[in-house]
């Protein structure tokens, strides 16, 4: 499994923690997605290869936008 780190900008509140999860696991390929809304970050862990642009365009889906870097 590998774990990468992502800014994700436009979270503040619980509401927020959760879309953006939520989310991130719909998509095949992801098992876990953690955000920590001190950072501003999601941890997300791949079981699958997953392209940042669906990573991308999931988050922006639900309202917030997903730095790749």
């Amino acid at each position: 499994m590998e774990t990468k780190v992502y800014e994700v900008k436009g979270m503040s509140c619980n509401h927020c923690k959760h879309a953006v999860e939520s989310a991130l696991l719909e998509i095949q390929g992801i098992s876990k997605a953690a955000v920590n809304l001190e950072k501003g970050e999601v941890s997300v862990e791949f079981s699958a290869p997953v392209s940042v642009e669906t990573m991308v365009a999931a988050v922006d889906d639900a309202g917030y936008e997903l730095v790749a870097q």
